[in-house]
């Protein structure tokens, strides 16, 4: 029940309304297959601000660090690809951890960095916005903002 309820989020996380009420999913409607963008075995790197929050994430394995623990938190995911983007799931702590990334410019408010992903956090039921970015495809900007 878990997974159904997790899969039918991910469709709306993923999905934007359109007006009339009908949902536009990101890609080629004729398209089935999951999200190819991030290979399983690259790096996906993520940060957010207010509160500052951010961390790594290779397979099944994703690192979460905010000031409070710098080290980061290691928690395993699962990984979903749906049609415009990932999502990472798991548990932190107690809390449950739903971590989505989808293709999209993305600013962090802070430096002059533009990122070719978003990542849309929701730990505990809180929300939080950020960039990500791979090797494969990094930021635009300097490296020491």
């Amino acid at each position: 029940m878990t997974r159904v309820i997790a899969g039918c989020a991910l469709t709306f996380f993923l999905a934007a309304c359109q007006p009339g009420g009908e949902v536009a999913v990101p890609g080629d409607s004729k398209d089935h297959a999951g999200y190819a963008g991030i290979a399983a075995d690259e790096t996906i790197r993520f940060t957010g601000t207010e509160p500052f929050w951010g961390g790594t994430a290779q397979g099944d394995r994703l690192v979460y660090t905010t000031p409070e623990t710098p080290d980061g938190t290691a928690i395993t995911v699962k990984r979903f690809a749906g049609r415009g983007g990932l999502a990472l799931s798991g548990n932190l702590g107690d809390r449950r951890f739903d971590l989505t990334i989808t293709e999209g410019e993305c600013s962090d408010g802070m430096s002059d960095r533009s990122y070719p992903f978003t990542a849309t956090l929701v730990v505990g039921g809180e929300n939080r916005q950020g960039c990500a970015w791979t090797d494969a495809k990094r930021f635009k900007g300097p490296a020491d903002p």
